[in-house]
């Protein structure tokens, strides 16, 4: 039974009443989906707020509101997703600023969409990859991982401060059976290599990828294609590094030059080696994070920045496996 002495209603006046109206939502379905989320009743009059709940869900409903107010403010437009994001942001700690996290632009997509963190742990990548020659970024996917390395990587090659992207991740579903695949190398290496392509042309024209292709400022090849060079003046992109194997990981490791810098991503509960192999991805985050310049990242399920229903197929395989280790 509700306990009516422990319920608070709070009142809160936003100023500007055309992003007061963008901020409800059509319908007031941005506050219907705060008031879910937070386990609060919210209704409105004209640009004025009225929350009533729990003292600590009223003081989280408030804050939502005020904060992503103030994004608006700044010119962020606030969306449906965004607004769950702020939820997980600051039901963990209340006293985050979202506009420390949200308004930290990386890069600015050709269709003019800005790509910035939605989380801590994307934040703090951000901030690792910007610090620090090496940054490994662990973690499930949709967590961001792998397309926010990328935004960074175009950002510093449209300003100018590396002459080239290399992007590359092991081939493993393939072995070393490649020969025995249809095609020219460059189509039977291709299918590995999808994503990558698939998140530079989410970022870039395709016109312009081809033409920085063409010109080898951005080179899309498997790990295989890295033994014996020195990659200077790079930003180099190692995916799926879970399926490294050890011998590979410190090739790569050890093909970084001068003016250059790493981010090696990975899920270390998605490795496809044989069991008889140890993961090259494991076995540096064993023995390396001791070294000064290198910066290792965690992502959790909370990160994830995809449909709403990955954290919950991932929560719900997560179970299972604790169940089997029951077993």
């Amino acid at each position: 039974m509700e306990n009516h002495s422990d319920i608070v209603k709070k009142k809160l006046t936003l100023s500007d009443i055309e992003l007061s109206r963008q901020l409800f939502g059509e319908h007031n379905r941005n506050l219907q989906r705060i008031a879910n989320a937070t386990d609060v009743t919210i209704d409105t009059r004209g640009n004025t707020v009225l929350i009533r709940g729990d003292a600590i869900a009223a003081d989280l409903a408030m804050n939502l509101i005020q904060q992503l107010y103030g994004l608006m403010k700044e010119g962020y437009p606030v969306y449906p997703s965004d607004i769950d994001y702020a939820v997980s942001v600051l039901s963990s700690d209340d006293r985050v600023q979202l506009r420390d996290i949200f308004l930290d632009t990386v890069f600015i997509t050709s269709k003019k969409r800005s790509i910035a963190p939605k989380s801590r742990s994307q934040k703090a990548y951000i901030d690792a990859m910007r610090q620090f020659d090496i940054a490994f970024g662990i973690g499930p996917a949709g967590t961001g991982k792998t397309y926010l390395a990328m935004a960074m990587a175009v950002a510093a090659l449209s300003k100018g401060i590396v002459s080239r992207i290399v992007l590359t991740r092991p081939a493993v579903e393939a072995g070393e059976a490649l020969g025995f695949l249809p095609g020219d190398l460059t189509e039977k290496v291709d299918p590995y290599l999808r994503p990558l392509y698939d998140a530079l042309h989410d970022m870039m024209r395709f016109e312009k990828v081809s033409a920085l292709m063409q010109q080898g400022a951005i080179e899309v090849a498997p790990l295989a294609f890295m033994r014996g060079r020195t990659l200077n003046d790079a930003f180099v992109i190692l995916d799926e590094a879970q399926n490294t194997t050890s011998e590979q990981m410190k090739m790569f490791l050890t093909r970084i030059g001068f003016n250059s810098k790493a981010v090696i991503t990975g899920d270390v509960t998605q490795i496809d080696l044989p069991a008889t192999r140890k993961s090259g991805l494991v076995e540096a985050q064993a023995i390396l994070q001791d070294i000064e310049g290198i910066q290792f990242v965690f992502f959790s399920k909370t990160d994830v920045v995809r449909h709403r229903l990955v954290q919950e197929i991932i929560r719900a395989y997560e179970d299972l496996d604790a169940e089997k280790r029951k077993e």
